[in-house]
């Protein structure tokens, strides 16, 4: 077991490495910026340089014009606020929501240490299950990938909430924070229930939202009969799948959270994208870097 946990590391950290190194180290450092701009050196003033930029007791000293040269502050804080509830399991076509987050965790992870960055890791349920501080070097890394595939959360239920608190307490300093969560975490109305700190989150943070889903959660097949079970509250039912109305009330249902979810992080500014369990999530990565660069 604990060989083929090793093997299954090693595979995406191969991918994953190879990945970030040919396509999103660029694409990352573009969308992700530094805190700003730091005093580098003084030089000679050439001719087109920003008069703005003078450094004027250099130039009165050596009577000679002499600009400031400023460098962007590169190195990030880059947090992984990864959702271990009962429902990350789910996975009906190429992989599990689990083993997908594991994938995208680890190209932001490579992505952001070839950039310098330092990263961390939330682990959260109804709770906050796990906290690993922000760290550099490969072992580290390899760690946050292999404790997304193995840890075994006290709860299986979701708090996105919860998970915002902790990362705004914890992190006194803005970092960029990645929520990699299916979103399912709604409030009696099925309405989203983590507004309040969803606002105080990405005021303090650059905080993005990635979305894992399983094309099965939002539309149910034709297959008559079936039995369902909520993962996180364990409740199961027979469903009539063949029925259009059941079908069609299911997914209405599932478009209506969605856009409540969408509408939700455009109103605090919160990037996202959406990546589906049969999806390449190259491709929408690239797509999401890009759009926010």
């Amino acid at each position: 077991m604990e060989t083929d946990l090793l093997k299954k590391v090693r595979k995406i950290e191969i991918k994953t490495r190879a990945l970030s190194h040919q396509i999103f180290a660029g694409e990352y450092h573009s969308a992700f910026k530094g805190r700003g701009m730091a005093f580098s050196e003084v030089r000679e003033y050439q001719y087109g340089d920003d008069v703005r930029s003078m450094d004027w007791n250099v130039t009165a000293r050596l009577r000679t014009p002499y600009i400031k040269v400023f460098e962007e502050e590169r190195e990030l804080t880059v947090m992984l606020l990864i959702d271990v509830s009962g429902s990350r399991a789910f996975g009906t076509v190429v992989r599990s929501k689990k083993d997908l987050m594991a994938e995208v965790a680890a190209v932001l992870s490579f992505s952001a240490s070839i950039n310098n960055d330092k990263v961390g890791a939330l682990f959260f349920s109804s709770k906050v299950e796990k906290f690993i501080p922000p760290k550099k070097g490969r072992t580290h890394l390899l760690r946050i990938i292999r404790e997304i595939l193995e840890f075994k959360p006290q709860e299986k239920g979701t708090d996105i909430g919860e998970a915002l608190r902790y990362l705004t307490n914890a992190i006194k300093k803005r970092c960029t924070a990645f929520l990699l969560s299916d979103m399912l975490d709604t409030d009696e109305n099925a309405a989203p229930r983590y507004e309040e700190a969803l606002k105080i989150a990405a005021g303090r943070h650059d905080l993005s939202v990635i979305n894992i889903y399983d094309p099965r959660e939002r539309e149910i097949p034709d297959v008559g009969l079936i039995r369902i079970r909520d993962a996180e509250t364990g409740q199961g039912m027979w469903v009539d799948s063949s029925s259009f109305k059941v079908r069609s009330s299911f997914a209405q249902w599932n478009r209506d959270l969605y856009e409540d979810t969408i509408h939700l992080l455009r109103r605090y500014k919160v990037d996202n994208v959406s990546i589906s369990t049969n999806q390449d999530y190259v491709k929408e990565l690239i797509s999401f870097f890009k759009n926010r660069a």
